[in-house]
């Protein structure tokens, strides 16, 4: 049915063409992502592979949140992806989102891994990309080093930790300071339980709850996951200072063989391997025998459209396309990053790396749990686990507070707002720059008070608006993870940081790689020359269009986050070693500097043409 519809879509646009209807080059479409690691070998991918569309990628927030704050500006952008992500905290946006349920992808999925995202009408909006697999990462060598085998069953997981107990060794530690890792140790202990019939049942229940109908925990499945968890945590000696273990504490604790065994993804395995060349592979949430083993996973993130892309042939077409390529082998390969993942489709053969070794079992038996991930579960289980752990719950008293939190109606916070901009600005790229990342860059070089400055990564996650802001909004609007450095630097100095924001290395990398990552600037303008293919290089550098001068000093801050242009996996383009060392790092907080430049009603300052595109 999808076919011919599309057939007839194309049909209709052929002919209006013929007829002298108006055809533009190329067909806008606006992608939110989730994280800057779908920009590393996705979107290059997809404008490869769909050059007749002009592709707009804005790093966005991973969080409903953000999404519902767009919406309510009417910016919800075509293509939506969020990883942190479950139908409870998504029901809100039912209506704006397109249905997916008939088309070919959604077909394309092994039926118990939709069927958590089919909502009560049989609408499904959004589908989940292919899975990231927590567990148990064991060091396979430490294990050979004292002749204790690899545990199989949960049973011999409990003999393992006592043995390397024995040892003065960790056998098992958990960073239990972080939310999902509390989260995600609850469910693992219970999942046979929670994939029972009563289980899914409860599952499917609470997902579609409703504002003024709240469901708490079942008194069947849940009572048996907390007694569980209770013995679990004493199993593995968990102890009360856990609650203080950070990610890389843990990784640290590893890494230097004071344990065998720690929570983490596979790709984390995968990276340690690297990082420390040692048999580092995935073991399974243990049940009682190896056939009750089971992998958590989660959606590399979610994708949903906007139900507005109905309204425009050309883009219903053109959205289609992109999911079609997205969800397919290639693509899949291409979000993922790397190999350590596992297809919830049928038709999807992504290689199976071998940190897998251990769990072929559980991947050939399909024996793999979706976690639930709504926003209120990863807040009360940290609450909830942590006080376990501390010896202030027993299973009891958990589950009767983990319910109460669950149940307790769902307070509506009114922030303070901190401006109302009267002034609304564009986020998209024109030949003169981003109207909204030069207000925002202009209004932080003002608070800074500094003669120059750049913005080297993605500045802005959304045009201005119109209206109040309160602190999130604020927040919300610059780019994610934006660090600061500034320093003293001579005009040819300042060329030199430019060029290296902007021109092609010798060994090929590339700084910019897409025109979101063009550099913007204040009190200072560039040209910018286009040399095709996703490739550019720096023109002349002015101020008040007078060409800078070469030995005057400036005051210049940088702003950005340093992994799109350092990271060997984005641009690898490093600083020059003699400008990072003019550049002083600083523990500012740019969102707090953002804030106060705008308390009290202030405004963003008026966007400037800040580049020449030629």
């Amino acid at each position: 049915m999808k076919k011919r519809i599309i057939a007839v879509l194309l049909s209709l646009l052929l002919s209006l063409t013929a007829c002298g209807g108006k055809d533009s080059d190329k067909t806008e479409i606006t992608m939110y992502l989730w994280d800057k690691s779908m920009t590393e070998e996705l979107t290059p991918w997809l404008e490869e592979q769909f050059p007749d569309i002009d592709f707009t990628f804005v790093i966005g927030y991973n969080t409903m949140d953000y999404y519902t704050d767009l919406d309510a500006r009417d910016n919800l952008p075509d293509i939506i992806t969020c990883r942190r992500f479950s139908l409870n905290d998504a029901a809100h946006m039912s209506d704006l989102l397109m249905d997916l349920s008939e088309t070919d992808v959604v077909g394309s999925y092994f039926d118990t891994y939709i069927q958590n995202n089919r909502e009560s009408n049989g609408d499904i909006h959004w589908l989940p990309m292919c899975a990231e697999v927590d567990g148990y990462i064991a060091n396979a060598d430490l294990f050979a080093k004292y002749e204790i085998e690899l545990p199989t069953n949960y049973e011999e997981f409990v003999q393992a930790c006592r043995k390397f107990e024995q040892l003065g060794l960790k056998g098992y530690i958990n960073d239990y300071r972080e939310d999902y890792s509390c989260m995600e140790a609850l469910q693992g202990c219970a999942i046979p339980d929670l994939m029972t019939m009563d289980g899914t049942k409860w599952r499917s229940e609470y997902e579609s709850e409703t504002d003024d109908k709240q469901v708490g925990l079942d008194k069947k499945v849940w009572p048996v996951a907390f007694q569980k968890l209770e013995q679990y945590l004493k199993d593995t000696a968990t102890e009360p200072a856990d609650v203080k273990m950070s990610f890389h504490e843990m990784i640290e604790a590893f890494l230097a063989g004071e344990t065998a065994i720690m929570r983490g993804t596979a790709s984390n395995c995968v990276s340690l391997r690297q990082e420390s060349g040692k048999n580092i592979v995935m073991l399974p949430y243990f049940g009682e025998t190896s056939e009750d083993n089971w992998l958590l996973t989660y959606p590399t993130c979610q994708v949903a459209v906007n139900k507005k892309v109905e309204q425009d042939f050309k883009k219903t077409e053109a959205v289609t396309r992109i999911l079609e390529a997205m969800f397919s082998e290639e693509g899949q390969r291409k979000t993922s990053v790397n190999n350590a993942v596992l297809s919830y489709n049928k038709n999807v053969n992504i290689e199976i790396n071998d940190v897998f070794s251990q769990v072929t079992d559980c991947i050939n038996g399909n024996r793999m749990y979706m976690r639930l991930a709504s926003t209120e579960m990863f807040a009360i289980s940290k609450n909830v686990v942590q006080k376990m752990i501390q010896g202030e719950y027993g299973a009891e008293e958990a589950y009767k507070d983990f319910n109460t939190q669950l149940t307790a109606g769902k307070d509506v916070e009114t922030s303070e707002i901190v401006t109302t901009q009267k002034t609304a600005y564009d986020y998209a790229l024109g030949e003169k720059g981003s109207p909204a990342a030069s207000a925002v860059t202009n209004t932080i070089r003002k608070q800074w008070a500094s003669d120059i400055a750049i913005g080297y990564s993605s500045v802005v996650s959304a045009p201005v608006f119109e209206g109040d802001y309160t602190r999130q909004q604020l927040n919300w609007l610059l780019a994610n993870r934006l660090a600061i450095r500034h320093g003293s630097l001579t005009g040819s100095e300042v060329k030199e940081m430019m060029e290296w924001l902007v021109n092609v290395k010798k060994d090929g990398s590339n700084p910019i790689r897409h025109k979101n990552l063009i550099p913007v600037t204040s009190g200072m303008e560039y040209q910018l020359i286009y040399k095709g293919n996703g490739q550019y290089s720096l023109g002349k550098l002015s101020i008040n269009g007078q060409p800078i001068e070469d030995d005057v000093v400036y005051s210049v801050m940088i702003f950005g986050d340093e992994d799109y242009i350092q990271s060997p996996l984005y641009g690898n383009s490093p600083m020059p070693q003699e400008l990072s060392s003019k550049m002083e790092a600083t523990d500012k907080n740019i969102y707090t500097l953002f804030n106060t430049a705008l308390e009290g009603g202030n405004q963003l300052e008026t966007p400037t043409e800040y580049v020449a595109i030629m």
